[in-house]
């Protein structure tokens, strides 16, 4: 009898360094892996509202956002972060509840003068923080905060990559277009070049003149350069923001300049209301919210904390009478955790932690300023740049007006053909900067969309 006691002991004491862990189904959630993708396609058009880019009426545009909402590699990252601080959330959660640890194991032993024997031991062992002052619970609560901020966040990314592909592919749209008016350019400028040489080589034109004509075509042949720069530059922009690969950029469609459709009523104002509603206004209140429960959770850990322990093992030198009451050990206890002294760590803690809360505050009160300027700034850059639109629309009717008389003129024989190109010339350029003009207002309304958080007052879709 005496050495079955001390058998079951000496099992139990190897056993007890075993320490195998049972994890919470409600603390870690189901086995196995999440598809994340799956629960990011059932929110991210609202994200991005999508009937906002349909008004544009341009398919290729829609295609390229729905892309990117599907293959952009920061949205993955945001939507797995999303993800992280959900099981960081449950993990936090999962420490408000007992904890059950069991370390099953055989052991042999051989006493002087006697036959060896075998025993059998089952330890489960119970701790629990009984949480009188919801210190855990609190914790679970900011665990929580920063999921919900996280979330926030994600929003915002989604908002910001869409409009990075709208901008981009406008701009893109832009340069095609301001590419083919330089080549329209270049082939005047030739004209004119070549009919100042030949008039130089009559002694009817100077040298200078016919070097600058030269210079001129030189120049703008370098801005078509610059151009068709640009133009690859956003070509590949593009495919990264869509997940594609910068090898495809060539195959990369757009709609022609002329075919967008600018039918976007300006709004008159931006009600205030409209800041709050910004997931990145949203996420900084998630944080402060967080922090302040943060210096509760730091000044509760000056209080002293209650633990409760339980342990129950089976032990026997046979299976068959493992689980019989008299080979089975148990005890019941509990205690109190009482820092007496600890060097003003856990005061300089509680300091700490106002400390950041204070910062929290002033960044949460500075994206609420930082968001009324953007949007006051894009407003007025969208009516400032609409109303430069109108104004170079005008002007360009009156090129045209002029170039028609000058046709007339050159017909009638009273101005020569080289004067005529040249007045083409100054056409050409208008266009470029009405076309231009018209491309900054469009990136100027995703701006406001963006400012707004996707939801821009005064717009026809909504």
């Amino acid at each position: 009898m005496k050495a079955s006691k001390i058998t079951s002991i000496f099992v139990l004491a190897g056993l007890l360094n075993l320490n195998i862990t049972v994890p919470s189904a409600m603390a870690f959630g189901p086995w196995g892996k999440k598809v994340i993708n799956a629960q990011v396609s059932e929110y991210k058009f609202d994200y991005v509202n999508m009937p906002w880019w349909e008004s544009f009426d341009d398919e290729i545009l829609t295609g390229y956002i729905l892309k990117a909402l599907d293959s952009n590699q920061d949205l993955k990252i945001a939507t797995l972060k999303v993800e992280e601080f959900n099981q960081l959330a449950k993990i936090q959660f999962g420490k408000e509840l007992p904890s059950l640890t069991t370390a099953p194991g055989l052991g042999q032993f051989k006493m002087p003068g006697e036959n060896g024997n075998g025993a059998f031991g089952l330890p489960l062992i119970m701790s629990y923080e009984l949480d009188l002052f919801a210190k855990n619970h609190d914790k679970t609560k900011a665990a929580k905060k920063q999921y919900e901020a996280s979330k926030f966040d994600e929003r915002a990314a989604y908002i910001s990559v869409s409009s990075a592909v709208a901008s981009t592919y406008l701009n893109l749209v832009k340069v095609d277009k301001l590419i083919a008016i330089q080549n329209d350019i270049i082939d005047y400028k030739q004209q004119i070049y070549d009919l100042m040489l030949k008039r130089n080589h009559q002694g009817i034109t100077s040298t200078a003149d016919t070097v600058r004509a030269n210079k001129d075509l030189v120049l703008a042949k370098t801005e078509l350069i610059e151009l068709q720069k640009n133009q690859q530059v956003l070509l590949n922009a593009l495919c990264v923001l869509t997940g594609d690969s910068p090898a495809n950029a060539q195959n990369m469609q757009r709609i022609a300049y002329d075919d967008i459709k600018f039918n976007q009523e300006i709004p008159d104002a931006i009600p205030s209301a409209v800041i709050v509603r910004r997931p990145d206004v949203l996420a900084a209140e998630k944080n402060v919210e967080k922090a302040g429960i943060d210096v509760k959770v730091a000044r509760k850990e000056l209080l002293p904390s209650f633990n409760i322990m339980g342990l129950m093992a089976f032990s026997s030198s046979s299976l068959s009478k493992a689980f019989n009451w008299s080979n089975t050990f148990a005890a019941l206890g509990g205690g109190m955790l009482f820092p007496l002294f600890a060097g003003g760590q856990k005061v300089g803690n509680v300091k700490l932690k106002k400390n950041q809360y204070e910062q929290i505050l002033q960044s949460y009160q500075k994206t609420n300023l930082v968001a009324i300027q953007e949007v006051n700034d894009s407003l007025s850059s969208l009516k400032l740049d609409n109303e430069k639109y109108l104004q170079n629309l005008k002007k360009l009717d009156m090129e045209k007006q002029d170039f028609g008389f000058n046709e007339k003129r050159y017909k009638q024989g009273t101005i020569s053909y080289l004067d005529l190109i040249q007045n083409k010339e100054n056409l050409l350029d208008m266009d470029k900067t009405v076309a231009s003009n018209k491309t900054d207002c469009l990136i100027d309304f995703i701006s406001l969309y963006k400012a707004t958080g996707s939801k821009p007052y005064g717009t026809s879709n909504l």
